[in-house]
């Protein structure tokens, strides 16, 4: 198994089991070298498949839908993309006991970004030219956002950020924390055109190479909804005057920007009681994240 058991009911899957699933479903790929990604991703094991391939397997029912997801519309909106997402090249379906669709899909090569950007103005330019390239990608035939999913309004939320922060307890600045999630709430809604989000723009999902941003991954999150929703990198990733620049870029006015703090804090302090003794590298992201929120001033 690639990495530790984060979930009361998650499948537990080893190298073993993706050969017989290949050898089975896809049987081209079946002799090539397979090897576990050690990754702090929640929803997915990961496996190298060779040089060029990754196989993604959901490590829980919530992630079930993702590789259908992603095989629909990774490839209708990857050519119009300036940095590079994974290309479905199979959609497994469940068989020798694992129970979800899985996925074979390309390798991005590269690091994550997680201490890995020296130039984190210029990262700020690259995300944003992404997201803007994003939001303007056509809409027509999306499928209906989900109850609760990425983009929609932040009330849907309050109850979920209200009973996490209760459970941190001391272990954050409660008190803050819930004044930063009122000042969210109060925001003006989104009343302009909804847009496809990315939604999980965590650096773990972001692919880095000599420096520069290079690609996307873990597009399950993917929605049409407020754009606000892809603002989370600001507190998540930049700083100071790459967080700057990152507002800049997008061009965000000061209710978009309490609405993606918003969307940044939900993400951190619902992960925190979560994994708090399962996966230290998620624990310390969100905790970053939410001390970059708690210092920032809101706007006006």
């Amino acid at each position: 198994m690639p990495g530790a058991k984060m979930h009361a009911d998650q499948i537990q899957t080893d190298a073993d089991m993706v050969r017989r699933l290949l050898a089975a479903q896809f049987p081209q790929w079946a002799g090539l070298p397979i090897e576990p990604v050690d990754s702090y991703g929640t929803d997915h094991d990961i496996y190298r498949l060779g040089d060029r391939l990754a196989v993604r397997l959901p490590r829980i029912g919530w992630a079930a839908a993702q590789a259908a997801k992603e095989s629909r519309w990774l490839p209708r909106l990857a050519p119009y993309l300036p940095l590079t997402v994974p290309t479905p090249m199979a959609l497994g379906r469940p068989a020798d006991g694992f129970p979800f669709d899985w996925s074979v899909v390309t390798w991005l090569p590269g690091d994550n970004a997680n201490g890995t950007i020296t130039d984190l103005d210029q990262a700020a330019v690259d995300l944003a030219t992404f997201v803007q390239a994003l939001r303007h990608l056509d809409t027509s035939d999306a499928p209906a956002r989900p109850p609760s999913s990425r983009g929609g309004p932040l009330s849907d939320l309050d109850e979920r950020v209200r009973q996490s922060i209760t459970e941190l307890g001391d272990r954050v600045d409660g008190d803050a924390a819930l004044r930063a999630w009122e000042e969210s709430l109060g925001a003006p809604l989104w009343d302009g055109q909804e847009v496809w989000i990315h939604g999980d723009l965590l650096a773990g999902n972001l692919i880095v190479v000599d420096d520069r941003l290079t690609g996307v991954i873990d597009f399950g999150s993917l929605n049409v909804g407020d754009p606000a929703c892809d603002l989370q990198p600001a507190w998540s990733l930049f700083t100071g005057t790459s967080r700057t620049r990152y507002r800049t870029e997008l061009g965000v006015d000061d209710a978009s920007w309490l609405r993606g703090r918003g969307w940044a804090l939900f993400q951190a302090v619902v992960a925190l009681p979560y994994y708090w003794e399962t996966n230290p590298q998620m624990v310390r992201q969100a905790l970053h994240t939410l001390s970059q929120i708690l210092a920032d001033d809101p706007p006006g």
